[in-house]
C-alpha cells in the first residue's frame, strides 16, 4: 500500500524520517513532499535516500535529478491518486489554517485539495498556537470534513516551554495511518512461516522437472501476514517475484532443500503455512553431462520426501500447520483425504484446472477445509485471497480463547454463588453447580 508523507516547515520535522521507517516496517511503500519551509530543518535527500524516491519540494520541481519521475506531467494530481493515505508530520498551524480554508498555494495544499485518500494530520507547535481559538476552529473544520487528527503530546516543547503541542510518536502516527487504510494487526507476535513457489529436481546441468508455479499466492500471504503485525519467514523456491519488505527470506531450489530449510526454522514458528509447489518426484539417476536427444527416453523417478507430514509429526503444542492442495479432480474428496493423511490444521484446496485462475495466475479460488468445516472462497486477486486465508487461519486460534474466557466467566460467577451460599444452601457440589451456570 502507497502512502505519501507531508512534511511542513517545523523543529519536528527530523521526527518524519523516524515515522518513514516505521511506515516501511508495516510493508507499506512511501513518498515525501516538503515544504519550502521543511526543507530549511531537513535537506530532502534525507528522505530521498530512505525512501529511494526523488523527493517533491515544490510545485515546479525539476524531475530530472536521478529520481522516479511520474507519469503524469500534471504531478500534483498524479501524487494524489498514487497516495492511498496522505499524512502531514508535522503539521504546523500554518498548513492547518491552509487546509482548513482551501488555500492552494504550494505542491502539498494544492494535493491535499486533489487527493481522495483519507488524510490526517499530526499537529506540531507551541502551547499557545496549539490552544489559540484559530488554531483549534481549523482542526474542527478539519473534523468535520473527514480529516483524522493524531493528538500532540504533553512535555518540554523546542520553544522552552512546557504544555501540549509535541508532534505524535512516529509508531503512533503509524499505527493511526495503518486504521485509516484498514489494516490490521491481529496477527502482531505472531511468527509465521510460509513456503512458495515451486522446486526443480535437476536431471542433468540444463534440464529440471519442476511446475509452473510462480510463487504469486505464497508471496501475498508473506506479505499480507507482515501487514498484519507478523515476523514473516518466507522460503521461497526459484521465483521472478521481488519479496516482501523486511520479511525474511530464504532462497531454496530442491524439495530436499526446501525440507531442511523448513525444518531448521519451523521451531521459530507460531504458524506454518506451506504453499509451496514441492515436487512430488525426482529423477532416481543425475547426469552431470547433458543429455543427448538420440531417441526414446525412459526416467526413473523417486518420491520427494513429505514436507508437511514431517512438519506436522514434529510440531510443538500450539502451532498452527496449514497445507495447500492443487487438485484437478475430486477436488473436495482428494482435500480432505490430504487433510486427514498429513495431520495438518486446514488444508486450502485449489482447482489449478482451468485457465487464468490458480497456478502461475494473479487470480485464485480455493476451498478452506478443515476437519469440520468447509469454507468457500470464490475468485479474486491472490492478495486479497491471502487476507481472507488468514481470517479463517485465526478463528482457528479464537475457539480455544472463547473456551478459555467462558471458564474464567463460570469460575467468577460460581464464586459469587458461592460467597453468598447458594450453592451450599442447596447442598449442590461445585461440578453440579458449573453444569447449572453452563445451562443458565
Amino acid at each position: 500500500m502507497r502512502v505519501t508523507v507531508g512534511v511542513s516547515g517545523g523543529i519536528a520535522a527530523y521526527k518524519a524520517a523516524e515515522l518513514v521507517r516505521a511506515l516501511q516496517r508495516q510493508a507499506l511503500e512511501v513518498h515525501v513532499v516538503m515544504t519550502e519551509s521543511a526543507c530549511k530543518f531537513v535537506q530532502p535527500l534525507t528522505f530521498a535516500a530512505l525512501t529511494g524516491h526523488r523527493v517533491i519540494t515544490g510545485l515546479w520541481d525539476d524531475a530530472t535529478d536521478g529520481y522516479d519521475a511520474y507519469d503524469s506531467s500534471i504531478e500534483h494530481i498524479g501524487e494524489a491518486q498514487w497516495a492511498e493515505a496522505l499524512v502531514i508530520a508535522p503539521a504546523t498551524a500554518n498548513i492547518v489554517a491552509k487546509f482548513a480554508h482551501g488555500i492552494a498555494d504550494d505542491f502539498l495544499t494544492t494535493m491535499y485539495l486533489a487527493t481522495q485518500a483519507p488524510v490526517l494530520v499530526a499537529p506540531a507547535m507551541n502551547v499557545n498556537m496549539w490552544e489559540h481559538p484559530a488554531t483549534l476552529a481549523n482542526l474542527e473544520i478539519l473534523r468535520q470534513r473527514g480529516v483524522r487528527v493524531v493528538e500532540p503530546g504533553t512535555g518540554d516543547l523546542a520553544c522552552g516551554m512546557v504544555g501540549t503541542g509535541r508532534m505524535a510518536e512516529p509508531d503512533a502516527i503509524a499505527d493511526a495511518v495503518l486504521n485509516a487504510l484498514g489494516r490490521r494487526h491481529d496477527l502482531a507476535g505472531e511468527i509465521v512461516l510460509v513456503t512458495a513457489g515451486g522446486t526443480r529436481e535437476a536431471l542433468d546441468p540444463v534440464r529440471y522437472l519442476g511446475n509452473r508455479s510462480s510463487g504469486k499466492m505464497g508471496y501475498a500471504l508473506a506479505d499480507a501476514a507482515q501487514s498484519r503485525g507478523a515476523k514473516v519467514i518466507l522460503i521461497s523456491g526459484p521465483s521472478a517475484l521481488h519479496p516482501p519488505t523486511h520479511c525474511e527470506v530464504v532462497k531454496v531450489t530442491t524439495a530436499a532443500e526446501m525440507r531442511s530449510a523448513v525444518l531448521d526454522r519451523m521451531t521459530d514458528a507460531t504458524l506454518v503455512i506451506k504453499a509451496a509447489a514441492v515436487a512430488d518426484y525426482r529423477p532416481v539417476n543425475f547426469s552431470d553431462r547433458k543429455l543427448k536427444r538420440t531417441g526414446p527416453l525412459t526416467l526413473e523417478l523417486a518420491p520427494t520426501e513429505d514436507i508437511l507430514a514431517e512438519v506436522a509429526r514434529q510440531r510443538r503444542p500450539g502451532q498452527l500447520i496449514i497445507g495447500f492442495a492443487a487438485e484437478t479432480e475430486n477436488r473436495m474428496e482428494n482435500g480432505r483425504a490430504k487433510l486427514l493423511s498429513k495431520g495438518a490444521d486446514a488444508i486450502v484446496v485449489n482447482d489449478v484446472s482451468g485457465d487464468g485462475v490458480g497456478i502461475d495466475a494473479d487470480l485464485n479460488a480455493a476451498t478452506f477445509l478443515t476437519a469440520s468445516t468447509a469454507i468457500e472462497l470464490p475468485e479474486m486477486p491472490k492478495r486479497k485471497l491471502a487476507d481472507r486465508i488468514l481470517d479463517e487461519i485465526l478463528t482457528l486460534r479464537r475457539p480455544r480463547s472463547l473456551v478459555v474466557e467462558l471458564d474464567h466467566q463460570l469460575d467468577s460467577e460460581l464464586d459469587q454463588k458461592t460467597s453468598q451460599e447458594q450453592v451450599l444452601s442447596q447442598s449442590v457440589s461445585p461440578a453440579s453447580a458449573r453444569r447449572q451456570l453452563i445451562v443458565e
